[in-house]
């Protein structure tokens, strides 16, 4: 099984690409893993081969930190993407096992999460698509929904069992005519919130975008108007409050992503 996973990982990786890894990370990673939210993101979103890197570090300066952590993501950013496929489905639980109250989580406090005017909110479209009309809520609730009782993955440590239902966004995007073979779609949220996906998750039978919780339109503090709800993703790759969505070939990054979380951020 060995042979085959350092097989596989070199026919992703190039030697110089594994050799600058390994050696950026021992000589950068210990003073960084002092952060205590740095260090919760490197024990829980590395894979693989990259955990074993953190064993006998030595840390120089802060921009070596950085280069070493970047390189690292970027590796757990294509094995994870390796490992990704749409026939991999994250588990499904029985209703009975919701986590109730399931838990608010966001980078403000729950009182301050954005009050989006339903009868006012339209889902605007941008990039690579064929119809960018604006969607208001009651034509988006009209579409064909599922629902889902699925596992959402704190990088912080904690999980929580709820149920999402809402429309397949792939659905979605095969309706507006969007180009699926752009790399990325992009999100921008009420809440100043962003974040990005690859295309192969966006159109993974369980992605939704989740218009209700547990039966009921979606509560403010789970991200009224709608949601992205993909198991497959750690929560914070789970944009809230949508506003905005566009299909591009132009990487944009997110909140998170942009001060160092994996960008992948599979769970």
């Amino acid at each position: 099984m060995k042979k085959l996973i350092k097989k596989s990982i070199s026919q992703i990786f190039s030697t110089a690409d594994s050799e600058a890894i390994v050696q950026e990370a021992k000589k950068q990673i210990i003073r960084e893993l002092d952060a205590p939210s740095r260090r919760l993101f490197l024990q829980r979103g590395l894979t693989l081969g990259g955990v074993a890197m953190l064993t006998g570090c030595d840390i120089s300066d802060n921009a070596s930190v950085e280069n070493a952590l970047g390189k690292i993501s970027g590796f757990n950013d294509r094995v994870q993407g390796w490992l990704f496929g749409s026939t991999r489905l994250a588990p499904v639980y029985a209703e009975s096992m919701i986590t109730r109250p399931f838990p608010f989580n966001a980078f403000y406090a729950e009182d301050d999460a954005p009050q989006v005017d339903g009868n006012d909110y339209r889902l605007k479209i941008a990039g690579l698509a064929l119809d960018k009309r604006e969607w208001s809520l009651p034509a988006l609730y009209k579409m064909a929904q599922v629902s889902q009782v699925t596992r959402h993955i704190c990088v912080e440590g904690w999980s929580a069992i709820g149920k999402w239902g809402g429309v397949p966004f792939g659905d979605f995007l095969r309706l507006i005519g969007a180009d699926l073979t752009a790399e990325y779609v992009s999100f921008k949220c009420a809440d100043e919130y962003y974040t990005s996906i690859d295309m192969a998750t966006a159109l993974h039978p369980q992605t939704l975008l989740a218009l209700t919780y547990d039966g009921q339109i979606l509560p403010r503090k789970y991200g009224f108007p709608m949601k992205l709800r993909m198991p497959t993703k750690l929560g914070y790759k789970n944009p809230k409050h949508i506003e905005v969505i566009e299909i591009t070939n132009k990487f944009t990054g997110g909140y998170w992503e942009d001060q160092g979380y994996n960008w992948f951020g599979g769970s």
